[in-house]
């Protein structure tokens, strides 16, 4: 993946992607160069028009989550709001919570 980012920051700099300057790149970055994979990238990208495939990754369409619909939503709000009022009536009172506390402290 380094490589592909080199490849951009040296197309955005209006560079050529030659080996050099892309090795140049990887190396200023502190990454060691695979001169396999180096050939190989400049290779694929000597006929690939970078411009043409960032403008299309741009103008993808986004899916858009669905929404639920309203009346779905009311029952379960309902439901969350019994739980909160069975969940006060669970706890302990604030006298049982200081004698408590007193406790600690002898």
């Amino acid at each position: 993946m380094e490589y592909i980012y080199a490849s951009l920051l040296l197309h955005s700099a209006k560079k050529e992607i030659s080996e050099d300057a892309l090795k140049n790149v990887l190396t200023a970055a502190g990454i060691s160069v695979d001169e396999v994979r180096l050939k190989a990238v400049v290779a694929a990208l000597k006929e690939v028009n970078i411009d043409e495939v960032l403008k299309n990754a741009a103008a993808m369409p986004v899916a858009v989550a669905a929404q639920p619909q309203a009346t779905q939503a009311q029952p379960a709000a309902e439901e969350k709001k019994e739980e909160k009022k069975e969940e006060e009536k669970k706890g302990p009172s604030e006298e049982e919570i200081a004698s408590g506390l007193a406790s600690l402290f002898g």
